[in-house]
């Protein structure tokens, strides 16, 4: 072979590799653009954290969706993470947190931040360690945040309907008396006082057939309105029948919770109604009782109340009796 025919064969194998190079240039790029076209469309936060230097090297497109947040200032510093945290989850996620270098990973880790435009949002964010040295010593944090906004408001809309009396807004029967036994039990333990009461709306029924059932779904409200505004807070309040309400009364000398009944007669008394040109105003019986020594169950509490409101109803109505 001449010296033309190797610079000629030189020059078809350099012109092969350069062609391969291109060829496995373009394939890279092609796959950092679908990489990052994935990393684009995942409504998720990936990230990596640096312990020793307590710096984010890297995070996902979805950062600045999520946070509302430029990217670029989170890199130059940790810092804008911990400041979009929620003030009152502030220390539970730095704890949640530093839990990774003992367990290698957290799963269950849900706190709330505040985007950049002010809006309220929670997110679910798992890591783990990812890299460690020879020492044992952690190097690299990696995670996933994901904004569970939704979720909790499902949730919560979840938990309401379960709870909540639909018509009047206050607790609904079996969440009353799960309070109220918690209550109970506490009362019992530490010895503290707490009053149970049963209110009845009187004549509900001629209400209803003189005004209609569309009144009479107003009474309740505006009843459970009344009696919620009336009570303390921490009292427990709840429609556990159709036109009869409980109320229960932690931490309450006898004397304070007759108190409380009185103003709460004296209230639904003040309300007005009006239909059709003709007005109606209500009362309440009520019976209440107070915890003693003897009572073991709720239900000990709950019958007395009930039979002194049944006393109340017999006496006259419009009024309230203590047993």
């Amino acid at each position: 072979m001449d010296e033309t025919d190797k610079q000629r064969l030189e020059h078809e194998e350099l012109t092969l590799a350069l062609l391969h190079c291109r060829a496995e240039v373009a394939r890279l790029q092609a796959r950092e653009q679908l990489f990052s076209t994935l990393l684009g469309s995942v409504n998720a936060v990936l990230w990596a954290f640096d312990w020793d230097a307590q710096r984010v090297i890297y995070v996902s497109p979805a950062y600045e969706r999520i946070f509302g947040r430029p990217a670029e200032l989170l890199l130059a510093g940790y810092e804008q993470w911990r400041n979009a945290i929620y003030p009152d989850d502030l220390d539970y996620a730095a704890e949640s947190f530093a839990q990774v270098l003992q367990s290698g990973a957290v799963e269950a880790r849900e706190y709330r931040i505040i985007r950049g435009d002010g809006e309220l949002r929670w997110l679910s964010d798992k890591c783990f360690v990812s890299r460690e040295s020879p020492d044992g010593e952690v190097h690299v944090i990696v995670g996933i945040a994901e904004d569970i906004t939704e979720k909790k408001q499902l949730e919560g809309e979840l938990h309401r309907l379960a709870t909540t009396d639909v018509l009047t807004q206050s607790s609904n029967r079996r969440h009353f008396f799960e309070c109220a036994q918690r209550e109970f039990e506490q009362a019992r333990e530490y010895g503290s006082p707490l009053a149970f009461l049963l209110l009845d709306l009187d004549d509900f029924k001629q209400i209803n057939d003189r005004y209609g059932h569309q009144m009479g779904d107003q009474v309740l409200q505006r009843l459970a309105y009344t009696g919620a505004s009336t009570l303390r807070r921490g009292d427990l309040f709840g429609r556990i029948g159709g036109e009869e309400f409980a109320a229960l009364f932690p931490r309450c000398e006898p004397a304070l919770a007759l108190q409380i009944a009185e103003r709460l007669q004296r209230d639904v008394r003040r309300l007005n109604f009006s239909h059709a040109g003709q007005s109606f105003q209500l009362t309440l019986s009520q019976g209440l009782t107070h915890l003693r020594p003897s009572d073991q169950r709720l239900d000990d509490l709950y019958a007395r109340a009930d039979a002194a409101m049944y006393r109340a109803k017999s006496q006259g109505k419009n009024q309230i009796v203590v047993d």
